[in-house]
């Protein structure tokens, strides 16, 4: 079963007095989504996606492209315009509470009680769910200690750096064991090691079945994380695979950089079958090929026959940031 389906869900804002006289939206990316005489924002439009159950799921677009939108109606803070959403099957809005009872939620820009000690952050958090005072401390330091936070269990939160308060707020978001957990830039502007350390316990929580729903700016942790990826942009799913897929979608060519002791030939090189276009470029040859196995499998046959060896070979990958950029800029589909 999906963890989340999501059917033609769509959300409109109207502007607010103040907005329609300065005669633009809440945001400048909105513009282009108006309707009528500046009447209808629509932020997220008619998508469709479903979260496997126990995945790893990114969701990525530039600023103003839906994103926490989407989260909010997800997580029940906005009542969508349209659409329907279920989770594990049940559609939240028939049971909201009970929806909400199994997700785990870190905003953005959330907080935490900066005049509670870590311990007490997660105690409340705890007694908000109506876990038993004993369970919640036993959860609460758990948490601590695997966030490595329970030597400043007794220590304020507003004296906590950037990295601990968002540790803690992943503990809070991980109080009542979720079995979907909403991330919204869990690892922006953190040091190296909290990063580290938010990163290695996503993924041993999702090694044990939990649901992670994310959205980041940063490609390489997307990259790194996700098992699939969803791009949305001007309120449009306009890409939606593993960022393995989504990089092979999008690649202009696929190459290979062999570096040699020796001078090799271009001309024999670009004679073999599987080669396209051979670029010597400073001391090594970027070899365009038809397929990367059988452009390297020939490639090797031919070093072998003329008794080259080869220093180094790198094969050409697009990054996902290009990706990314290419499906937001030339506004294709999936």
């Amino acid at each position: 079963m999906n963890a989340i389906v999501v059917r033609n869900l769509t959300k409109y804002f109207t502007p607010s007095k103040k907005e329609k006289k300065k005669g633009r939206a809440r945001n400048p990316s909105l513009e282009s989504r108006k309707q009528g005489n500046n009447s209808i924002i629509r932020a997220v439009d008619h998508i469709d996606f479903e979260v496997k159950n126990g995945e790893i799921f990114g969701f990525l677009g530039p600023n103003g492209a839906g994103k926490t939108t989407t989260i909010r109606m997800l997580t029940g803070i906005l009542k969508p315009t349209n659409g329907e959403i279920l989770i594990f099957g049940q559609n939240f809005w028939n049971n909201p509470i009970k929806a909400k009872q199994i997700m785990g939620h870190v905003p953005e820009e959330a907080n935490v009680y900066m005049d509670l000690t870590g311990l007490e952050n997660l105690s409340f958090i705890g007694e908000l769910y109506g876990i038993s005072k004993k369970e919640r401390i036993s959860r609460a330091e758990q948490l601590l200690k695997k966030f490595e936070l329970f030597e400043k269990r007794h220590l304020k939160s507003k004296k906590y750096s950037k990295g601990m308060k968002q540790r803690l707020l992943l503990c809070m978001a991980l109080m009542s064991n979720p079995k979907i957990l909403f991330l919204d830039e869990p690892t922006s502007g953190l040091d190296v090691q909290s990063s580290i350390i938010i990163k290695k316990l996503i993924k041993d929580y999702n090694k044990n079945g939990m649901t992670i729903f994310m959205t980041t700016h940063d490609m390489d942790v997307a990259n790194e994380m996700c098992d699939r990826i969803a791009i949305i942009n001007r309120g449009k799913l306009i890409g939606l695979d593993t960022p393995e897929n989504l990089k092979k979608l999008k690649q202009e060519y696929q190459a290979v950089d062999f570096y040699f002791t020796k001078e090799a030939k271009e001309s024999e090189l670009e004679n073999l079958s599987s080669v396209k276009e051979v670029r010597k470029i400073r001391d090594y040859y970027h070899i365009i090929v038809h397929d990367l196995n059988d452009g390297i499998c020939e490639i090797i046959e031919y070093i072998k026959s003329k008794n080259l060896k080869v220093k180094k070979i790198n094969t050409y990958e697009p990054h996902l940031e290009e990706v990314f950029l290419k499906m937001v800029n030339g506004g294709d589909d999936y």
